[in-house]
Protein backbone atom coordinates (compact mmCIF):
# COMPACT_ATOMS: atom_id res chain seq x y z
CA UNK A 1 0.00 0.00 0.00
CA UNK A 2 1.47 3.43 -0.87
CA UNK A 3 2.61 5.68 1.93
CA UNK A 4 -0.14 7.96 3.16
CA UNK A 5 2.38 10.57 4.23
CA UNK A 6 3.47 10.99 0.62
CA UNK A 7 0.19 12.58 -0.32
CA UNK A 8 -1.64 14.33 2.48
CA UNK A 9 -4.16 15.88 0.13
CA UNK A 10 -5.39 12.61 -1.31
CA UNK A 11 -5.70 10.99 2.11
CA UNK A 12 -7.73 13.91 3.34
CA UNK A 13 -10.20 13.58 0.47
CA UNK A 14 -10.78 9.86 0.43
CA UNK A 15 -10.51 6.99 2.89
CA UNK A 16 -7.42 4.78 2.70
CA UNK A 17 -7.43 1.32 1.15
CA UNK A 18 -8.34 -0.35 4.45
CA UNK A 19 -11.94 0.77 4.11
CA UNK A 20 -13.19 -2.07 6.28
CA UNK A 21 -11.40 -0.68 9.34
CA UNK A 22 -12.18 3.02 9.11
CA UNK A 23 -15.22 2.82 11.40
CA UNK A 24 -13.20 0.78 13.89
CA UNK A 25 -10.53 3.46 13.68
CA UNK A 26 -13.19 6.06 14.42
CA UNK A 27 -14.22 4.07 17.50
CA UNK A 28 -10.62 4.17 18.73
CA UNK A 29 -10.38 7.91 18.09
CA UNK A 30 -13.65 8.51 19.94
CA UNK A 31 -12.37 6.46 22.88
CA UNK A 32 -9.31 8.71 23.11
CA UNK A 33 -11.50 11.81 22.76
CA UNK A 34 -13.90 10.60 25.46
CA UNK A 35 -11.03 10.21 27.92
CA UNK A 36 -10.07 13.85 27.42
CA UNK A 37 -13.64 15.14 27.77
CA UNK A 38 -14.29 13.08 30.89
CA UNK A 39 -11.24 14.56 32.55
CA UNK A 40 -12.68 18.03 32.02
CA UNK A 41 -15.74 17.19 34.14
CA UNK A 42 -14.91 14.32 36.47
CA UNK A 43 -12.74 16.25 38.93
CA UNK A 44 -15.52 18.55 40.13
CA UNK A 45 -17.11 15.79 42.22
CA UNK A 46 -13.80 15.09 44.01
CA UNK A 47 -13.33 18.58 45.50
CA UNK A 48 -14.31 17.58 49.08
CA UNK A 49 -11.98 14.55 48.99
CA UNK A 50 -9.08 16.61 47.63
CA UNK A 51 -9.56 19.25 50.30
CA UNK A 52 -9.50 16.64 53.06
CA UNK A 53 -6.82 14.20 51.83
CA UNK A 54 -4.32 16.67 50.35
CA UNK A 55 -5.04 19.61 52.61
CA UNK A 56 -5.85 21.68 49.52
CA UNK A 57 -6.95 25.28 49.92
CA UNK A 58 -9.67 26.87 47.80
CA UNK A 59 -6.98 28.39 45.57
CA UNK A 60 -5.30 24.98 45.22
CA UNK A 61 -8.57 23.38 44.12
CA UNK A 62 -9.18 26.12 41.58
CA UNK A 63 -5.73 25.55 40.07
CA UNK A 64 -6.23 21.77 40.04
CA UNK A 65 -9.34 22.28 37.92
CA UNK A 66 -8.11 25.18 35.80
CA UNK A 67 -4.51 24.08 35.10
CA UNK A 68 -5.82 21.49 32.65
CA UNK A 69 -8.09 23.82 30.68
CA UNK A 70 -5.57 26.68 30.65
CA UNK A 71 -2.75 24.55 29.24
CA UNK A 72 -5.02 22.77 26.76
CA UNK A 73 -6.61 25.95 25.40
CA UNK A 74 -3.23 27.65 25.06
CA UNK A 75 -1.72 24.78 23.07
CA UNK A 76 -4.56 23.86 20.69
CA UNK A 77 -3.32 25.83 17.66
CA UNK A 78 0.29 24.81 18.25
CA UNK A 79 -0.72 21.17 18.69
CA UNK A 80 -2.69 21.22 15.44
CA UNK A 81 0.22 22.79 13.58
CA UNK A 82 2.59 20.16 15.00
CA UNK A 83 0.27 17.39 13.82
CA UNK A 84 0.26 18.79 10.28
CA UNK A 85 4.03 19.19 10.26
CA UNK A 86 5.31 16.07 12.01
CA UNK A 87 2.52 13.59 11.36
CA UNK A 88 -0.97 13.24 12.80
CA UNK A 89 -0.49 9.63 13.87
CA UNK A 90 2.79 10.49 15.62
CA UNK A 91 1.17 13.33 17.54
CA UNK A 92 -1.78 11.12 18.45
CA UNK A 93 0.65 8.57 19.91
CA UNK A 94 2.56 11.30 21.76
CA UNK A 95 -0.68 12.78 23.09
CA UNK A 96 -1.95 9.44 24.40
CA UNK A 97 1.42 8.67 25.99
CA UNK A 98 1.63 12.05 27.72
CA UNK A 99 -1.96 11.83 28.87
CA UNK A 100 -1.42 8.33 30.32
CA UNK A 101 1.84 9.19 32.12
CA UNK A 102 0.38 12.43 33.52
CA UNK A 103 -2.75 10.56 34.68
CA UNK A 104 -0.53 8.14 36.61
CA UNK A 105 1.30 11.09 38.14
CA UNK A 106 -2.02 12.66 39.15
CA UNK A 107 -3.23 9.43 40.78
CA UNK A 108 -0.01 9.15 42.82
CA UNK A 109 0.20 12.86 43.76
CA UNK A 110 0.98 13.51 47.42
CA UNK A 111 0.52 17.28 47.47
CA UNK A 112 -1.60 19.93 45.74
CA UNK A 113 1.45 21.15 43.80
CA UNK A 114 2.13 17.69 42.39
CA UNK A 115 -1.48 17.27 41.32
CA UNK A 116 -1.54 20.70 39.66
CA UNK A 117 1.65 19.84 37.72
CA UNK A 118 0.18 16.50 36.65
CA UNK A 119 -3.01 18.19 35.50
CA UNK A 120 -0.97 20.61 33.41
CA UNK A 121 0.80 17.62 31.81
CA UNK A 122 -2.58 16.08 31.06
CA UNK A 123 -3.55 19.37 29.39
CA UNK A 124 -0.60 19.04 26.98
CA UNK A 125 -1.68 15.53 26.03
CA UNK A 126 -5.29 16.65 25.80
CA UNK A 127 -4.44 19.44 23.36
CA UNK A 128 -2.70 16.95 21.06
CA UNK A 129 -5.60 14.51 21.27
CA UNK A 130 -8.36 17.06 20.62
CA UNK A 131 -6.67 18.33 17.46
CA UNK A 132 -5.30 15.11 16.01
CA UNK A 133 -8.47 13.07 16.49
CA UNK A 134 -10.52 15.46 14.33
CA UNK A 135 -7.67 15.78 11.79
CA UNK A 136 -7.55 11.98 11.45
CA UNK A 137 -11.33 11.87 10.93
CA UNK A 138 -10.85 14.31 8.04
CA UNK A 139 -8.11 12.06 6.70
CA UNK A 140 -9.82 8.67 6.69
CA UNK A 141 -13.35 9.61 5.57
CA UNK A 142 -14.41 11.00 2.21
CA UNK A 143 -16.84 13.84 1.58
CA UNK A 144 -19.89 11.56 1.61
CA UNK A 145 -19.16 9.83 4.93
CA UNK A 146 -17.43 12.68 6.72
CA UNK A 147 -20.57 14.46 8.07
CA UNK A 148 -21.70 11.30 9.84
CA UNK A 149 -18.20 10.57 11.15
CA UNK A 150 -17.84 14.12 12.50
CA UNK A 151 -21.31 13.80 14.03
CA UNK A 152 -20.23 10.70 15.94
CA UNK A 153 -16.96 12.38 16.97
CA UNK A 154 -18.87 15.46 18.11
CA UNK A 155 -21.42 13.48 20.11
CA UNK A 156 -18.59 12.14 22.26
CA UNK A 157 -18.26 15.65 23.71
CA UNK A 158 -21.86 15.63 24.92
CA UNK A 159 -21.51 12.08 26.23
CA UNK A 160 -18.40 13.06 28.18
CA UNK A 161 -20.05 16.10 29.78
CA UNK A 162 -23.00 14.00 30.93
CA UNK A 163 -21.06 10.90 31.98
CA UNK A 164 -18.24 12.68 33.85
CA UNK A 165 -20.11 13.46 37.09
CA UNK A 166 -21.81 10.04 37.07
CA UNK A 167 -18.55 8.10 36.61
CA UNK A 168 -16.76 10.32 39.11
CA UNK A 169 -19.46 9.87 41.72
CA UNK A 170 -19.54 6.09 41.25
CA UNK A 171 -15.75 5.78 41.59
CA UNK A 172 -15.65 7.96 44.71
CA UNK A 173 -18.36 5.81 46.32
CA UNK A 174 -16.01 2.80 46.19
CA UNK A 175 -12.41 4.08 45.83
CA UNK A 176 -10.17 7.01 46.71
CA UNK A 177 -9.91 10.15 44.58
CA UNK A 178 -6.86 8.88 42.67
CA UNK A 179 -9.10 6.33 40.94
CA UNK A 180 -10.50 9.20 38.85
CA UNK A 181 -7.12 9.41 37.11
CA UNK A 182 -6.03 5.77 37.38
CA UNK A 183 -9.01 4.70 35.27
CA UNK A 184 -7.45 6.63 32.35
CA UNK A 185 -4.48 4.24 32.13
CA UNK A 186 -6.12 1.13 30.61
CA UNK A 187 -8.09 3.33 28.22
CA UNK A 188 -4.93 5.17 27.13
CA UNK A 189 -2.99 1.91 26.65
CA UNK A 190 -5.81 0.31 24.66
CA UNK A 191 -6.19 3.39 22.48
CA UNK A 192 -2.42 3.63 22.00
CA UNK A 193 -2.15 0.06 20.71
CA UNK A 194 -5.15 0.52 18.44
CA UNK A 195 -3.76 3.80 17.03
CA UNK A 196 -0.42 2.17 16.20
CA UNK A 197 -2.17 -0.72 14.42
CA UNK A 198 -5.11 0.99 12.73
CA UNK A 199 -4.49 4.69 12.11
CA UNK A 200 -2.58 5.58 8.92
CA UNK A 201 0.07 8.28 9.06
CA UNK A 202 -0.30 11.56 7.23
CA UNK A 203 1.43 14.93 7.28
CA UNK A 204 1.75 18.02 5.13
CA UNK A 205 4.15 17.48 2.28
CA UNK A 206 6.90 20.09 2.14
CA UNK A 207 6.26 21.40 5.66
CA UNK A 208 7.08 25.06 6.22
CA UNK A 209 9.58 26.26 8.86
CA UNK A 210 8.41 26.27 12.44
CA UNK A 211 6.57 29.49 13.38
CA UNK A 212 7.91 29.67 16.94
CA UNK A 213 6.93 33.34 17.60
CA UNK A 214 3.41 32.58 16.37
CA UNK A 215 3.16 29.60 18.71
CA UNK A 216 4.32 31.66 21.70
CA UNK A 217 1.98 34.53 20.88
CA UNK A 218 -1.03 32.26 20.41
CA UNK A 219 -0.33 30.53 23.73
CA UNK A 220 0.07 33.85 25.55
CA UNK A 221 -3.11 35.27 24.05
CA UNK A 222 -5.32 32.25 24.68
CA UNK A 223 -4.06 31.61 28.21
CA UNK A 224 -4.58 35.28 29.10
CA UNK A 225 -8.13 35.40 27.76
CA UNK A 226 -9.17 32.03 29.22
CA UNK A 227 -7.63 32.89 32.60
CA UNK A 228 -9.61 36.15 32.68
CA UNK A 229 -12.83 34.30 31.85
CA UNK A 230 -12.17 31.70 34.55
CA UNK A 231 -11.18 34.29 37.18
CA UNK A 232 -14.01 36.76 36.54
CA UNK A 233 -16.75 35.00 38.54
CA UNK A 234 -14.38 34.41 41.49
CA UNK A 235 -12.57 37.74 41.78
CA UNK A 236 -14.91 40.17 40.02
CA UNK A 237 -14.81 41.33 36.41
CA UNK A 238 -13.23 44.66 37.29
CA UNK A 239 -10.54 43.23 39.59
CA UNK A 240 -6.91 43.87 38.74
CA UNK A 241 -6.25 40.15 38.21
CA UNK A 242 -8.96 39.85 35.57
CA UNK A 243 -8.26 43.16 33.79
CA UNK A 244 -4.51 42.56 33.55
CA UNK A 245 -5.01 38.99 32.35
CA UNK A 246 -7.57 40.09 29.76
CA UNK A 247 -5.29 42.88 28.54
CA UNK A 248 -2.37 40.47 28.16
CA UNK A 249 -4.58 37.99 26.33
CA UNK A 250 -6.15 40.47 23.92
CA UNK A 251 -2.78 42.08 23.21
CA UNK A 252 -1.20 38.69 22.62
CA UNK A 253 -3.91 37.66 20.17
CA UNK A 254 -3.73 41.02 18.34
CA UNK A 255 0.05 40.78 17.97
CA UNK A 256 -0.36 37.14 16.90
CA UNK A 257 -2.75 38.18 14.12
CA UNK A 258 -0.38 40.94 12.92
CA UNK A 259 2.58 38.56 13.00
CA UNK A 260 0.73 35.86 11.08
CA UNK A 261 -0.18 38.39 8.37
CA UNK A 262 3.48 39.30 7.83
CA UNK A 263 5.45 36.10 8.36
CA UNK A 264 6.21 34.11 5.14
CA UNK A 265 5.08 30.77 6.63
CA UNK A 266 2.32 31.46 9.20
CA UNK A 267 1.07 28.88 11.65
CA UNK A 268 -2.50 30.09 11.00
CA UNK A 269 -3.16 31.70 7.64
CA UNK A 270 -5.20 34.79 8.60
CA UNK A 271 -6.54 34.98 5.04
CA UNK A 272 -8.92 32.17 6.05
CA UNK A 273 -10.88 34.94 7.78
CA UNK A 274 -11.65 36.48 4.40
CA UNK A 275 -13.62 33.33 3.54
CA UNK A 276 -17.32 33.92 4.24
CA UNK A 277 -17.89 30.21 4.70
CA UNK A 278 -15.16 30.10 7.36
CA UNK A 279 -16.41 33.27 9.09
CA UNK A 280 -19.99 31.98 9.15
CA UNK A 281 -18.95 28.64 10.61
CA UNK A 282 -16.64 30.30 13.15
CA UNK A 283 -19.30 32.75 14.38
CA UNK A 284 -21.89 30.01 14.65
CA UNK A 285 -19.43 27.64 16.34
CA UNK A 286 -18.62 30.17 19.06
CA UNK A 287 -22.32 30.73 19.80
CA UNK A 288 -23.22 27.03 19.82
CA UNK A 289 -20.40 26.51 22.33
CA UNK A 290 -21.60 29.64 24.17
CA UNK A 291 -25.09 28.19 24.50
CA UNK A 292 -23.88 24.70 25.41
CA UNK A 293 -21.27 25.81 27.97
CA UNK A 294 -23.52 28.43 29.55
CA UNK A 295 -26.53 26.13 29.64
CA UNK A 296 -24.58 23.32 31.33
CA UNK A 297 -23.40 25.81 33.96
CA UNK A 298 -26.96 27.03 34.55
CA UNK A 299 -28.66 23.64 34.37
CA UNK A 300 -26.48 22.19 37.12
CA UNK A 301 -27.42 25.04 39.45
CA UNK A 302 -31.07 24.93 38.35
CA UNK A 303 -31.38 21.25 39.24
CA UNK A 304 -29.51 21.44 42.53
CA UNK A 305 -30.29 24.89 43.92
CA UNK A 306 -33.77 25.50 42.49
CA UNK A 307 -35.30 22.03 42.20
CA UNK A 308 -33.33 20.58 45.14
CA UNK A 309 -31.67 17.50 43.60
CA UNK A 310 -28.35 16.12 44.86
CA UNK A 311 -25.24 16.03 42.62
CA UNK A 312 -25.76 12.45 41.40
CA UNK A 313 -29.50 12.91 40.83
CA UNK A 314 -28.81 16.16 38.99
CA UNK A 315 -26.31 14.40 36.75
CA UNK A 316 -28.81 11.67 35.94
CA UNK A 317 -31.48 14.21 35.06
CA UNK A 318 -29.16 16.00 32.64
CA UNK A 319 -28.44 12.73 30.82
CA UNK A 320 -31.40 13.01 28.34
CA UNK A 321 -29.60 15.88 26.59
CA UNK A 322 -26.51 13.77 25.94
CA UNK A 323 -28.56 10.68 25.05
CA UNK A 324 -30.50 12.67 22.45
CA UNK A 325 -27.28 13.96 20.87
CA UNK A 326 -25.74 10.48 20.78
CA UNK A 327 -28.84 8.83 19.29
CA UNK A 328 -29.20 11.37 16.49
CA UNK A 329 -25.53 11.34 15.52
CA UNK A 330 -24.89 7.61 15.88
CA UNK A 331 -27.90 6.82 13.72
CA UNK A 332 -26.63 9.24 11.09
CA UNK A 333 -29.88 11.24 11.02
CA UNK A 334 -28.11 14.59 11.03
CA UNK A 335 -25.76 13.57 8.22
CA UNK A 336 -28.71 12.42 6.09
CA UNK A 337 -30.46 15.77 6.55
CA UNK A 338 -27.52 17.90 5.33
CA UNK A 339 -28.10 17.23 1.58
CA UNK A 340 -31.77 18.14 2.00
CA UNK A 341 -31.45 21.32 4.08
CA UNK A 342 -27.90 22.38 3.24
CA UNK A 343 -25.30 23.65 5.69
CA UNK A 344 -27.02 27.03 6.35
CA UNK A 345 -30.40 25.36 6.85
CA UNK A 346 -28.96 22.78 9.27
CA UNK A 347 -27.19 25.46 11.28
CA UNK A 348 -30.16 27.79 11.62
CA UNK A 349 -32.45 24.85 12.42
CA UNK A 350 -30.08 23.40 15.01
CA UNK A 351 -29.37 26.70 16.72
CA UNK A 352 -33.07 27.63 16.72
CA UNK A 353 -33.87 24.34 18.44
CA UNK A 354 -31.07 24.89 20.95
CA UNK A 355 -32.50 28.34 21.68
CA UNK A 356 -36.04 26.94 21.96
CA UNK A 357 -34.83 24.29 24.40
CA UNK A 358 -33.13 26.90 26.57
CA UNK A 359 -36.29 29.01 26.53
CA UNK A 360 -38.42 25.97 27.45
CA UNK A 361 -36.17 25.18 30.42
CA UNK A 362 -36.40 28.81 31.53
CA UNK A 363 -40.16 29.13 31.20
CA UNK A 364 -41.29 25.63 32.25
CA UNK A 365 -38.42 24.24 34.31
CA UNK A 366 -39.27 26.13 37.48
CA UNK A 367 -42.42 24.11 38.12
CA UNK A 368 -40.66 20.73 38.07
CA UNK A 369 -38.56 18.35 36.03
CA UNK A 370 -41.19 17.64 33.35
CA UNK A 371 -40.79 21.01 31.63
CA UNK A 372 -37.03 20.78 31.93
CA UNK A 373 -37.00 17.32 30.34
CA UNK A 374 -38.78 18.65 27.26
CA UNK A 375 -36.26 21.49 27.03
CA UNK A 376 -33.30 19.13 27.41
CA UNK A 377 -34.49 16.88 24.58
CA UNK A 378 -35.09 19.85 22.27
CA UNK A 379 -31.63 21.21 23.17
CA UNK A 380 -30.11 17.82 22.39
CA UNK A 381 -31.69 17.77 18.94
CA UNK A 382 -30.40 21.26 18.26
CA UNK A 383 -26.85 20.48 19.37
CA UNK A 384 -26.83 17.25 17.35
CA UNK A 385 -27.82 19.12 14.19
CA UNK A 386 -25.72 22.28 14.60
CA UNK A 387 -22.43 21.28 16.19
CA UNK A 388 -21.23 18.60 13.70
CA UNK A 389 -22.38 20.80 10.81
CA UNK A 390 -20.33 23.68 12.22
CA UNK A 391 -17.24 21.51 12.64
CA UNK A 392 -17.59 20.14 9.10
CA UNK A 393 -18.02 23.66 7.69
CA UNK A 394 -14.91 24.93 9.49
CA UNK A 395 -12.79 21.96 8.43
CA UNK A 396 -14.08 22.08 4.84
CA UNK A 397 -13.08 25.75 4.52
CA UNK A 398 -9.44 24.92 5.36
CA UNK A 399 -7.10 23.08 2.94
CA UNK A 400 -6.69 19.36 3.77
CA UNK A 401 -2.97 19.86 4.36
CA UNK A 402 -3.90 22.14 7.28
CA UNK A 403 -6.38 19.72 8.87
CA UNK A 404 -4.55 19.84 12.21
CA UNK A 405 -4.65 23.64 12.32
CA UNK A 406 -8.34 23.51 11.38
CA UNK A 407 -8.96 21.13 14.28
CA UNK A 408 -7.03 23.51 16.52
CA UNK A 409 -9.23 26.41 15.42
CA UNK A 410 -12.35 24.31 16.09
CA UNK A 411 -11.09 23.28 19.51
CA UNK A 412 -10.11 26.85 20.39
CA UNK A 413 -13.58 28.08 19.42
CA UNK A 414 -15.19 25.46 21.64
CA UNK A 415 -13.00 26.39 24.61
CA UNK A 416 -13.53 30.11 24.10
CA UNK A 417 -17.28 29.83 23.45
CA UNK A 418 -17.93 27.63 26.48
CA UNK A 419 -15.89 29.87 28.76
CA UNK A 420 -17.64 32.93 27.38
CA UNK A 421 -21.03 31.30 27.93
CA UNK A 422 -20.26 30.58 31.57
CA UNK A 423 -18.88 34.10 32.09
CA UNK A 424 -21.65 36.08 30.38
CA UNK A 425 -24.64 34.05 31.52
CA UNK A 426 -23.13 33.78 34.99
CA UNK A 427 -22.85 37.58 35.11
CA UNK A 428 -26.50 37.94 33.99
CA UNK A 429 -27.56 35.45 36.67
CA UNK A 430 -25.65 37.26 39.38
CA UNK A 431 -26.86 40.75 38.46
CA UNK A 432 -30.51 39.67 38.28
CA UNK A 433 -30.22 37.69 41.52
CA UNK A 434 -28.68 40.63 43.42
CA UNK A 435 -31.28 43.04 42.05
CA UNK A 436 -34.18 40.88 43.34
CA UNK A 437 -32.77 40.03 46.78
CA UNK A 438 -34.88 41.02 49.79
CA UNK A 439 -33.54 43.83 51.94
CA UNK A 440 -32.23 41.49 54.63
CA UNK A 441 -29.88 39.82 52.11
CA UNK A 442 -28.89 42.96 50.21
CA UNK A 443 -25.25 43.00 49.17
CA UNK A 444 -24.80 39.22 49.15
CA UNK A 445 -23.10 37.98 46.00
CA UNK A 446 -24.06 34.31 46.14
CA UNK A 447 -26.96 32.09 47.18
CA UNK A 448 -25.23 30.65 50.30
CA UNK A 449 -24.19 34.13 51.45
CA UNK A 450 -27.72 35.46 50.94
CA UNK A 451 -29.28 32.56 52.84
CA UNK A 452 -26.85 33.12 55.73
CA UNK A 453 -28.22 36.67 56.14
CA UNK A 454 -31.92 35.69 56.18
CA UNK A 455 -33.27 34.49 59.56
CA UNK A 456 -36.90 33.86 58.55
CA UNK A 457 -38.47 31.27 56.24
CA UNK A 458 -40.24 33.98 54.25
CA UNK A 459 -36.96 35.75 53.53
CA UNK A 460 -35.29 32.47 52.60
CA UNK A 461 -38.10 31.74 50.16
CA UNK A 462 -37.64 35.20 48.68
CA UNK A 463 -33.92 34.51 48.22
CA UNK A 464 -34.66 31.21 46.46
CA UNK A 465 -37.22 32.95 44.23
CA UNK A 466 -34.65 35.62 43.35
CA UNK A 467 -32.11 32.98 42.40
CA UNK A 468 -34.65 31.06 40.32
CA UNK A 469 -35.57 34.31 38.51
CA UNK A 470 -31.89 34.98 37.85
CA UNK A 471 -31.46 31.49 36.38
CA UNK A 472 -34.51 31.97 34.15
CA UNK A 473 -33.38 35.38 32.90
CA UNK A 474 -29.88 34.19 32.06
CA UNK A 475 -31.29 31.19 30.18
CA UNK A 476 -33.48 33.49 28.10
CA UNK A 477 -30.49 35.72 27.32
CA UNK A 478 -28.56 32.65 26.21
CA UNK A 479 -31.47 31.53 24.04
CA UNK A 480 -31.65 34.92 22.33
CA UNK A 481 -27.89 34.98 21.68
CA UNK A 482 -27.89 31.48 20.20
CA UNK A 483 -30.90 32.17 17.98
CA UNK A 484 -29.48 35.42 16.59
CA UNK A 485 -26.11 33.76 16.12
CA UNK A 486 -27.74 31.01 14.09
CA UNK A 487 -29.36 33.54 11.79
CA UNK A 488 -26.07 35.42 11.28
CA UNK A 489 -24.11 32.24 10.60
CA UNK A 490 -26.73 30.94 8.16
CA UNK A 491 -26.82 34.24 6.24
CA UNK A 492 -23.02 34.34 5.93
CA UNK A 493 -22.82 30.72 4.82
CA UNK A 494 -25.63 31.15 2.30
CA UNK A 495 -23.91 34.19 0.79
CA UNK A 496 -20.68 32.21 0.57
CA UNK A 497 -22.49 29.40 -1.25
CA UNK A 498 -24.05 31.84 -3.72
CA UNK A 499 -20.66 33.43 -4.37
CA UNK A 500 -19.16 29.99 -5.05
CA UNK A 501 -22.05 29.08 -7.36
CA UNK A 502 -21.68 32.29 -9.33
CA UNK A 503 -17.92 31.80 -9.62
CA UNK A 504 -18.40 28.34 -11.10
CA UNK A 505 -21.38 29.16 -13.36
CA UNK A 506 -20.36 30.04 -16.94
CA UNK A 507 -21.79 33.29 -18.26
CA UNK A 508 -24.89 32.85 -20.43
CA UNK A 509 -24.49 33.72 -24.13
CA UNK A 510 -25.94 37.12 -24.94
CA UNK A 511 -25.63 37.04 -28.73
CA UNK A 512 -22.74 39.49 -28.67
CA UNK A 513 -19.14 38.68 -29.32
CA UNK A 514 -17.91 35.84 -27.09
CA UNK A 515 -16.17 38.14 -24.65
CA UNK A 516 -18.45 37.08 -21.81
CA UNK A 517 -15.80 34.56 -20.74
CA UNK A 518 -13.62 37.43 -19.65
CA UNK A 519 -15.66 37.60 -16.46
CA UNK A 520 -14.64 34.10 -15.51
Amino acid sequence: MPSVASDATSTALQPPGRSATRWLTLAVICLAQLTVILDNTVLNVAIPSLTEDLGATTADVQWMINAYSLVQSGLLLTAGNSADRYGRKKMLVVGLSLFGVASLGAALAQSPGQLIAARAGMGIGGALLVTTTLAVVMQIFDDEERPRAIGIWSSVNSLGFAAGPLIGGSLLDHFWWGSLFLVNLPVAVLALVAVVVLVPESSSRGAAPVDLPGALLSMTGMVGVVFAIISGPMYGWLSGRVLISAAIGVTGLAVFALWELRVPHPMLDMHFFRNRRFIGAVSGGILVAFGMGGSMFLLTQHLQLVLGYGPLDAGLRMAPLAVTVVLINFTGLGARLIPRFGTPGMIVSGMSLLAAGLAAVSLMGGAGYGGMLLGLVVMGVGIALAMPTMANAIMSAIPPAKAGVGAGVNGTLMEFGQGLGVAVLGAVLNSRFVALLPLAAAGAGSLPAALARTPTDAERNAVHDAFAAGIGTSQLVGAAAVFLGGLVAAVLLRRAERTDEEAHTPAEPTGAAPVATAAE
